[in-house]
């Protein structure tokens, strides 16, 4: 399954790459594609395809395919005519009278010709081609990492001064009933999705249910992974320091904040984040569900005894 995903991705990065270039090039188009999974494809001679699409299989083009993608297979042109051919770990065959009007991509894979086949474009190195859009990517990426990042730091300090006491309710929830806590956060992780759709399948409920799955739901889950942040930047500074606890836990949510994106880069770790994130906003449903439960009440004006009036 692993394999065939993989195989997939790289069909997609592929068909995205090329059939730009497909739609441009001389041949015809049908709208015809055939896409194969362990499994061989045939176009015989006289017929047509769009594209071709073989994973762990054969594809043997004896007419006119506009595009052709083999991976972990093989690909066999014999009298031919095509516009590109991508080949992942498939070694290419093109036969006598086969004529590629472009390019042939190859990664891990062998091109022959044979008779009289003519490659009218080039044999490239489809490694160069993703190696070149990774060097122009990466630097954007970790930019946007960054910021991103940034902006939850930012985010966490806003929610340490600006709600320091829901926050401190919030760590005793998670530091002194763990289980019900991060089950709530399970429990709503499905329950919410689902309430909002049967408000939106309600018609008149649609409005509330896109609320809740556009901006109730995104916005809790934030807060929930801020409070979990911040949780974690408390453990972390109690364990290095015995530090003062101050009122409002700036410090503390940006160390949490720091921890979670560093330990996010390594995949196998990534469930931490996950955790504190599930902890969190298991935490902010508990305390959302107690407030509205206590509805906030005026006390009662302090009545002092009442003197009699004075004669006049």
């Amino acid at each position: 399954m692993t394999r065939l995903l993989r195989g997939a991705a790289v069909a997609l990065l592929a068909l995205a790459l090329f059939v730009p270039a497909v739609l441009a090039a001389s041949l015809p188009h049908n709208g015809r594609v055939l896409i194969s999974t362990g499994g061989d494809v045939t176009i015989p001679a006289g017929e047509h395809a769009d594209v071709v699409v073989v994973v762990n299989g054969t594809a043997t083009i004896e007419g006119e395919v506009n595009t052709i993608v083999a991976i972990d297979g093989t690909a066999t042109l014999a009298g031919a005519r095509t516009e590109t051919v991508v080949a992942v770990r498939s070694p290419v065959e093109l036969g006598p009278d086969t004529v590629v009007l472009g390019d042939v991509m190859a990664l891990d894979a062998a091109v022959h010709q044979t008779g009289n086949a003519v490659i009218q474009g080039s044999v490239t190195d489809l490694a160069t081609v993703l190696i070149g859009i990774g060097a122009v990517l990466a630097p954007a990426l970790m930019l946007l990492w960054i910021g991103m990042g940034l902006a939850t730091v930012i985010a966490g300090l806003l929610v340490a001064g600006l709600a320091s006491r829901q926050v401190r309710d919030a760590e005793l929830l998670i530091s002194r009933e763990p289980v019900q806590t991060i089950g709530i956060g399970i429990l709503g992780v499905i329950a919410v999705p689902v309430v909002a759709f049967v408000l939106i399948a309600t018609v008149i409920g649609a409005p509330l249910g896109v609320g809740i799955l556009l901006a109730i739901l995104p916005l809790a889950a934030f807060v929930g992974y801020i409070v979990g942040a911040i949780w974690i930047g408390e453990w972390v500074l109690a364990q290095t320091s015995s530090r003062q606890v101050h009122e409002k836990p700036y410090l503390a949510a940006v160390v949490g904040v720091l921890v979670l994106a560093a330990v996010a880069i390594v995949p196998i770790l990534g469930i931490v984040s996950v955790i504190a994130s599930l902890f969190g906003f298991g935490a902010v449903i508990r305390l959302a569900s107690r407030a509205l439960r206590s509805p906030t009440t005026t006390p009662p004006m302090p009545v002092g005894p009442v003197s009699a009036p004075s004669p006049s």
